[in-house]
């Protein structure tokens, strides 16, 4: 059977980008992060410094100030993001050896989906906290235990903790423990 010019061109253009997709998909990841770490290392000394000043004395009392919460929490978020960059990196690493058996291979790449999967749960439950009328929230999944940082400018209360518990249980099923943590906003 004799092929057309058109179906050739367009079954080898498929086959190229299905190539390109495997590679994609299985190269190992770049380290461009290197400027960002040194933005961030600057970035934490500058939170560290001004959560060292929360407290402010006047004619004899002491007040506690909220400094830069959502400064602390993008802080929180960029550290957590790290962390399980360096993770997916070891992974990845694990991966693509030849040298180590299938088995550990394929582990590893359970652990990354897993690892993929935590991400994307917490941030649809602080996409679903924020919708409760909060203004900001931080979850932070690790293994069984999961926290919350609710930032409010609402008067916290059990219903609402347990609300919040609800929906984190809810979503991430194989939590033991939910602790919930509510920060006054400015």
């Amino acid at each position: 059977m004799l092929l057309k010019k058109q179906t050739v061109w367009l079954l080898t253009m498929l086959s190229l980008v299905v190539v390109l997709s495997v590679y994609y998909i299985t190269s190992p990841e770049q380290k461009s992060n290197d400027l960002a770490a040194v933005k961030q290392n600057a970035k934490d000394q500058t939170v560290q410094q001004q959560s060292k000043s929360n407290t402010v004395a006047k004619d004899g009392k002491t007040t506690v100030t909220q400094v830069a919460g959502d400064d602390e929490f993008t802080a929180l978020r960029m550290k957590l993001e790290d962390q399980r960059s360096e993770q997916k990196a070891e992974l990845t690493t694990v991966v693509a050896s030849t040298d180590i058996p299938a088995d550990q291979r394929s582990k590893a790449m359970d652990q990354m989906q897993k690892l993929n999967q935590t991400a994307q749960k917490e941030e649809i439950l602080e996409t679903l906290i924020k919708t409760m009328g909060y203004e900001d929230a931080l979850v932070r999944a690790d293994g069984e235990q999961v926290r919350v940082t609710v930032k409010s400018k609402k008067q916290p209360t059990p219903s609402a903790a347990n609300e919040i518990i609800q929906k984190v249980k809810k979503e991430i099923g194989e939590t033991n423990y939910v602790a919930v943590e509510f920060q006054p906003s400015k």
